[in-house]
């Protein structure tokens, strides 16, 4: 029973979390079977169900082709069943149309006549074997363009910063901090130093002196004054990690870091300067919310951060991010072109990230809490949600990439597992034998399950 209570708090409001995550995950699972189900169309394997969740129908239709399409009552998963498959690996028989009628509900009759027209080669087994690696392959591959078409309307909807910098909306800051800055403000100078937003703005902030408050020189109605306003990467709130210690803690976007350990905090590099020197020692925080200041301990965990040699280490961190400006800048609109450039480079570096996140953990540089199981993604998708609808919905963008790298591994029962026998047909000729089909399956299941169980270990017990 203790057990049980203890994981209330990492939940917060179950049934939101729950409802997030069975969205994201329903998002996904529909793009990915629906991947599969098109290029096989396409490729003139028929597909008799079209399921998302499993169990018990709760909804269903059948179209004129004769695939039924239903939602099942449960919803953490899907699958396409094409004509002939009998197992996991997708191995079946000659076609039996009167089986096929007799259990598909009332066809129409342009359904009937699409019944009774088909043959062997409608079925996965009798395809092609170009059509049957493309409908494996397709799975996996409509995963990323999902999560690409997620990035290039991000960025099409957030734009990129006006130059030079224009105060667009101001958050709230303590009354410590002095804020003269007013929105359509042109920003030219920082204690003398250009800002330069977003390239150089790192190396432009680690020149201003850490204190409460720092001069800016802006144009504001076509004259040139000189303001106060607080730093321009203050210690802000501005995200937070999912199942972090902020996280945990109940830190939100927007409040501010007062101080550490009583130790007065002005600027974000000041709270990543405390931490590296604290390690994994609790720190207790003072922290301003809209007027309200309280106080709260939280103590860093242990994260892998990318190093610059391709490597990554495990550093203490507590969760709080601070993307750059405090306040929002005005934005100009993205070309087509170059956001869908960008949102390549970005479902690129998840996959090369993904891998190389794996790779350490096999060679012991980062611990095995970087692997989350479905409780901690659960725990991702509800917080993530509530941080915002952009937030929940680049989630679910990164979400989808992971997923489809996931179903690439060479491992029997994923579809990658499906392409090295295609890819071993090629070569000799013939499918591997049955036996030896379901040997590997009996294999992917086992790898699969332990994966999952050392997962959902470290989701509940190991690293919580």
């Amino acid at each position: 029973m203790d057990f049980m209570t203890s994981l209330i708090p990492s939940f917060g409001n179950v049934a939101f979390t729950l409802v997030f995550f069975v969205i994201a995950l329903s998002v996904i699972v529909a793009i990915h079977e629906y991947g599969h189900y098109i290029i096989g169309r396409w490729s003139g394997i028929h597909a008799e169900v079209f399921s998302i969740g499993f169990g018990k129908v709760i909804y269903s239709r059948v179209d004129k082709r004769g695939t039924v399409w239903q939602v099942a009552a449960l919803p953490f998963g899907g699958y396409v069943k094409f004509l002939g498959d009998a197992n996991a690996a997708s191995v079946g028989g000659d076609v039996d149309v009167d089986a096929y009628l007799e259990g598909t509900p009332a066809l129409s009759d342009a359904a009937q006549a699409h019944a009774q027209s088909l043959t062997e080669r409608n079925t996965m087994l009798g395809a092609p074997l170009w059509a049957r690696s493309a409908t494996v392959a397709a799975g996996p591959i409509f995963n990323f363009i999902l999560s690409f078409l997620v990035f290039v309307g991000v960025l099409l909807f957030q734009g990129q910063p006006l130059t030079p910098l224009t105060v667009s909306t101001l958050p709230g800051f303590p009354e410590t901090i002095e804020q003269q800055l007013e929105p359509g403000d042109r920003v030219l100078r920082v204690e003398g130093t250009a800002l330069n937003y977003p390239e150089g703005f790192s190396d432009a902030v680690s020149e201003i002196p850490s204190q409460p408050s720092v001069e800016y020189l802006v144009e504001r109605d076509g004259e040139r004054l000189t303001v106060l306003g607080p730093q321009p990467q203050p210690s802000l709130v501005q995200s937070i990690t999912p199942r972090s210690a902020a996280d945990d803690a109940g830190l939100k976007i927007g409040d501010v870091v007062v101080s550490m350990n009583g130790t007065p905090v002005y600027q974000f590099r000041d709270m990543v300067n405390f931490v590296n020197a604290t390690g994994a020692a609790p720190i207790a925080l003072e922290v301003w919310r809209n007027g309200d200041v309280f106080e709260t301990t939280l103590t860093p965990r242990l994260t892998a951060i990318p190093q610059a040699d391709g490597s990554m280490i495990d550093e203490p961190k507590l969760g709080i991010g601070n993307g750059g400006l405090f306040f929002e800048p005005a934005t100009s609109a993205v070309g087509v072109g170059e956001s869908m450039s960008l949102a390549i480079q970005q479902v690129w570096f998840i996959i090369k990230q993904s891998l190389n996140g794996m790779k350490q953990m096999i060679i012991g540089n980062i611990n095995t809490c970087n692997l989350s199981g479905p409780v901690g993604i659960a725990e991702t998708s509800g917080s993530m949600a509530s941080q915002g609808a952009l937030s929940f919905i680049s989630f679910i963008a990164v979400l989808s990439t992971a997923v489809g790298l996931l179903n690439l591994f060479p491992i029997p029962v994923l579809d990658g597992g499906h392409l090295v026998f295609h890819a071993y047909e090629a070569v000799t000729g013939k499918m591997p034998s049955d036996k030896a089909l379901r040997v590997f399956m009996a294999v992917g299941i086992a790898m699969i399950a332990s994966l999952m169980v050392f997962a959902i270990g470290n989701d509940l017990l190991f690293c919580p």
